[in-house]
């Protein structure tokens, strides 16, 4: 007896392992990309030279001069796995690539802190596979040389805040005339909540976006644990900006 149907399911089946030995070819070829990326970088540089050489800047905050609000309000909106992953979180990137992949575009990252941080020290800002993959290596090199805070305090003091302010020392003192160390808890959770869109949250572009971003932290913090929802609400109503910029 003939078997129908037999002949169509053998050649999808045919047709799913091309596909899938294509999408290994081609991951294989920008994991090569991004290693010789990396390697090239880390070559020109080292981690121990890039890192002294943020630390040397004038604007440099070291990780004890900072309150624990804003490195608690960057955790929760950055990274909020960072304490836990080894430089890469693979719940985040598989969350991006779906949204990427499912948007043809590079609509979310799912960069940790660490990532960013290599990203900052080593490599430009453009988006490519190539440029991702480099970034993993590195964020892996980091994590294997640098203790957590080293790593967090050197990724808040390369992180761009807008207006051209490159170090949380740089957007406290420019937003708010301060240093780091005297910012207030609303002052805190306005700057976390600037690198992710510096153009269009900075205070000096637009304090309404700026404040409605500070928003967006508050509750990630209450959702992460880092303050309750009759904390967040003190702070959301604490004025931030003077008058001319409310």
């Amino acid at each position: 007896m003939k078997r129908y149907g037999r002949g169509p399911a053998r050649w999808l089946w045919r047709l799913i392992l091309a596909l899938a030995l294509a999408a290994a070819a081609v991951a294989a070829l920008y994991l090569t990309r991004g290693y010789r990326m990396y390697r090239q970088a880390v070559e020109q540089k080292s981690i121990e030279q890039a890192a002294a050489e943020l630390r040397a800047a004038p604007d440099f905050t070291p990780l004890g001069q900072l309150p624990q609000t804003y490195l608690d309000a960057v955790i929760a909106v950055e990274d909020h796995r960072f304490y836990e992953h080894g430089g890469v979180d693979g719940i985040a990137i598989c969350r991006a690539v779906w949204v990427d992949v499912t948007s043809l575009s590079f609509a979310e990252g799912g960069s940790t802190i660490t990532q960013q941080l290599a990203k900052n020290l080593f490599f430009t800002q453009q988006k490519t596979f190539e440029r991702k993959f480099a970034e993993v290596f590195a964020a892996f090199a980091l994590e294997r040389q640098l203790s957590k805070d080293e790593i967090l305090e050197l990724y808040v003091n390369s992180i761009y805040f807008g207006s051209g302010y490159y170090s949380i020392g740089a957007a406290a003192a420019g937003y708010f005339g301060k240093a780091p160390a005297l910012l207030t808890a609303g002052e805190c959770t306005v700057l976390a909540g600037l690198p992710n869109a510096p153009s269009a949250y900075a205070p000096g572009a637009d304090p309404t976006l700026a404040l409605q971003r500070q928003r967006q932290v508050l509750r990630k913090m209450v959702k992460y644990g880092k303050l309750t929802q009759q904390q967040a609400d003190a702070i959301a109503a604490e004025p931030v900006f003077g008058p001319t910029q409310s």
